[in-house]
């Protein structure tokens, strides 16, 4: 997508904030790739898609009665049998090209509905979870620009702790109890 028309603005406002390496940087560079009305603009357009592609999932379950089958554990195992089916269209092909360009037709179309599939659970296991998914993906973008800062990593496929071995680790660990 282009949007044309929209002046670039170089400072959003917003709180500063520390930045993995001590240094402040503006909160919506955590937010956004680079700066500008149109990265604003952009992540308005994500909100919206997330809101009316759940709205018309919901529609799409209520009109069949779907709603007793799609609880989380249900959701979150078709989200991966759909991630298979995605993996299968890539299976024995070797390293493939970004954009596709050895793919016929066919199979790009196949993969649009596969991806179109993973979404769709993902979006709807999240709703079934009350995880706000965009505010949920714009949290873990801060994050990852804290955890991996461009001066630091630039090039490096390393985790961030082999990039910073002083930081702390965490482990989280969960009690279960059998239920009868």
């Amino acid at each position: 997508m282009v949007i044309t028309g929209v002046p670039d603005v170089q400072d959003l406002p917003g709180d500063a904030v520390s930045a993995h390496d001590g240094s402040e940087v503006a909160r919506s560079e955590t937010l956004f790739v680079g700066d500008g009305v149109r990265q604003v603009f952009w992540a308005l357009v994500c909100l919206l898609f997330f809101f009316l592609s759940r709205k018309m999932q919901a529609h799409f379950t209520d009109e069949r009665d779907w709603n007793q089958f799609h609880q989380p554990r249900n959701l979150l195992l078709a989200l991966v049998g759909e991630v298979g089916e995605v993996a299968e269209l890539f299976q024995w092909k070797g390293e493939v090209a970004e954009g596709l360009p050895d793919w016929s037709g066919k199979e790009k179309e196949q993969l649009s509905h596969e991806l179109s599939d993973v979404l769709i659970y993902l979006v709807e296991l999240a709703e079934k979870c009350h995880v706000d998914l965009p505010q949920a993906v714009l949290d873990k973008m801060a994050l990852n620009r804290q955890k991996y800062p461009a001066n630091k990593v630039q090039g490096s496929a390393k985790k961030y702790t082999d990039h910073f071995p002083e930081l702390p680790t965490y482990t989280i660990s969960y009690n279960y109890k059998k239920i009868k």
